[in-house]
């Protein structure tokens, strides 16, 4: 018998780039509740130390379960890179998605030959992120790139000022000369620029990956295999915490509104 479970699904990301995924869950699932986490206090996490990284985000996780959630997705490519191990076995059997790196689908649509990533310096470092270019990426060249400063410019609301065209420049230029045709966000800030990345790669002919749609989808077959599937027989809720002060618990909910188009 099918069972359901009105209880939120949390969202967790060290700032606001996680809302890129939330937005995805919203649209695949509007009869879910969702509860972010927004760290703030301790963004951005690029360059952390992995066991630092770890710490911070087993508080997250152990937050959202104090909050009754059902299910978490570490909406932070970062910090699955650092943790989910660790942090599916400290909290199972409760179901935990990571971001897993997008360069799979990019291998296999490439018709260059050539894949750009771009990251943090701690996924690209990741085992995740090696692993998976190791495994898919035969035949192809991979160039991987740090997103330095995207974190930033997101974290302040500045995606379309020139500051952000000129670090997307001078990440991304790179890689399109050397005829990468796919483009992977390995950080779910990152497709809050995507206005600047479709202006840099305008005639390109190069696709821009955002895995935040294949997240969600993901969260949606475990709700079902779980039966963590909400009733529907009330409204969703959508809310929002962190560890840093109300100022920035206020900015993460105006930018959901505004990722959602509200």
């Amino acid at each position: 018998m099918a069972t359901t479970d009105d209880r939120p699904i949390g969202v967790y990301d060290s700032g606001m780039g996680g809302l890129t995924v939330w937005r995805a869950l919203r649209a695949e699932l509007p009869a879910e509740s969702l509860l972010y986490l927004g760290d703030g206090k301790n963004c951005p996490y690029g360059t952390r130390p992995a066991g630092e990284i770890r710490r911070l985000a087993d508080a997250a996780v152990a937050a959202l379960v104090a909050e009754g959630c059902k299910l978490v997705v570490v909406a932070c490519n970062t910090a699955t890179a650092a943790a989910i191990g660790y942090l599916r076995e400290k909290y199972a059997p409760m179901p935990l998605v990571g971001m897993e790196p997008a360069v799979k689908p990019a291998c296999l649509a490439t018709r260059s030959g050539v894949v750009g990533v771009l990251a943090t310096e701690r996924s690209l470092d990741g085992e995740l992120f090696r692993r998976t270019a190791a495994r898919y990426g035969a035949g192809v060249e991979v160039i991987a790139a740090a997103g330095t400063g995207f974190v930033e410019l997101v974290e302040r609301d500045a995606e379309e000022s020139a500051e952000a065209e000129a670090c997307v420049r001078r990440a991304v230029e790179p890689m399109l000369r050397r005829g990468a045709d796919q483009i992977v966000l390995g950080c779910t800030h990152y497709p809050f620029l995507l206005p600047v990345l479709r202006r840099v790669t305008a005639g390109s002919g190069a696709t821009i990956v955002d895995p935040s749609p294949a997240v969600a989808r993901r969260t949606a077959q475990l709700l079902d295999r779980y039966g963590l599937r909400a009733s529907g027989a009330q409204a969703p809720r959508y809310d929002f915490i962190t560890f840093a002060d109300d100022a920035y618990r206020e900015r993460l909910r105006s930018k959901a509104r505004a990722a959602w188009g509200e």
